[in-house]
C-alpha cells in the first residue's frame, strides 16, 4: 500500500530525513519509534505533503503521491491525525467531525456522512454524549479521541497516528490503544507513531527505529521486543507500561 524509497527531507540547511526507506502492506500496523527529534513527524508530515521532500519517492497504491497537495492526499484515502491532537477548540465536536468529512462533503453525501457519525460515535460513545460541547472543553483523552474520528470521517485506506498517548493516563492510552486495534481488524491500516515504544510493538506487526533521521534498525515486532539495543533504547527498566 505505501512504499517509501530512500526519501531525502531538509529543513533549511538541517537535514531531517536521509534516505528512509519503508513499506506498509493493506492491514498491517505498522510502528515507528525513536527518539524526540529522530524524524518520525517529519516522515509523516511528508507522506500528508506537509512538508516538502528533497529526494526519494512515496508510492501510494504504486502511485507517486509527491507533489500533491495535501487536501489530494486526504481525496485518495491517507489522513493524520497530528501530534498534540489540534483539535479545533472554538467548535463543537459534532463540527470537528462534520469537518473531517470535507473532501467528501457533497449535497447527495449528506446520508452517508451522517451514518459515518453514527460509527463515530459508536466507537466512542462519550462523544455522542457530549456532540454539542465545545472541543476545547474535553479532557486530553477525549480530544484524542475527537482527533481520531475526525480523523476516520474522510474515510482512509491509510491512518497515521502520531503520538496518540501523549499527555494521557495510562487506562486512557490502553482505550486508545484498544481502539488501534480494533480499527485494523475492521480494514484500516496503520502507519503509527509512538512514544510508548514498548506498547506500540505489542499492537504491531513490525516495526522501524529512527535516529537523527535514519532508519537503523526493522523488523517483525517480535524480534525488536527482544532487539538489545532497543531494550536499551526504548524498553529499559522503570518504562511504565501501559498493559499492567
Amino acid at each position: 500500500m505505501l512504499k517509501i524509497k530512500s526519501l531525502s527531507v531538509l529543513y533549511g540547511n538541517i537535514q531531517a530525513l536521509v534516505g528512509v526507506s519503508l513499506h506498509v502492506k493493506p492491514g498491517e500496523i505498522v510502528t515507528l519509534i525513536g527518539a524526540n527529534g529522530a524524524g518520525k513527524t517529519t516522515l509523516l508530515n511528508t507522506i500528508s505533503g506537509l512538508v516538502p521532500a528533497e529526494k526519494g519517492s512515496i508510492l501510494f497504491s504504486d502511485k507517486n503521491i509527491i507533489g500533491l497537495s495535501p487536501e489530494n492526499i486526504v481525496k485518495i484515502g491517507i489522513s493524520q491525525v497530528p501530534e498534540g491532537r489540534q483539535v479545533f477548540a472554538p467548535l463543537t465536536i459534532w463540527d470537528n467531525l462534520i469537518l473531517g468529512a470535507y473532501s467528501r462533503y457533497r449535497r447527495k453525501n449528506k446520508r452517508e456522512i451522517y451514518s459515518d457519525l453514527d460509527a463515530i460515535f459508536e466507537l466512542f460513545p462519550i462523544l455522542q454524549e457530549r456532540r454539542k460541547q465545545l472541543a476545547g472543553t474535553l479532557s486530553g483523552g477525549e480530544q484524542q479521541m475527537l482527533a481520531i474520528g475526525r480523523a476516520l470521517m474522510s474515510k482512509p485506506k491509510l491512518l497515521l497516528l502520531d503520538e496518540p498517548s501523549m499527555g494521557l493516563a495510562p487506562m486512557i492510552t490502553k482505550e486508545i490503544f484498544k481502539v488501534i486495534t480494533d480499527l485494523r481488524e475492521n480494514g484500516t491500516t496503520i502507519l503509527l507513531v509512538e512514544q510508548n515504544a514498548r506498547a506500540s510493538l505489542k499492537i504491531a506487526d513490525r516495526g522501524y527505529v529512527m535516529e537523527t533521521g535514519k532508519i537503523v534498525i526493522q523488523g517483525p515486532s517480535e524480534e525488536l521486543l527482544e532487539n538489545q539495543g532497543v531494550k536499551r533504547a526504548y524498553l529499559g527498566k522503570g518504562y511504565k507500561e501501559v498493559w499492567e
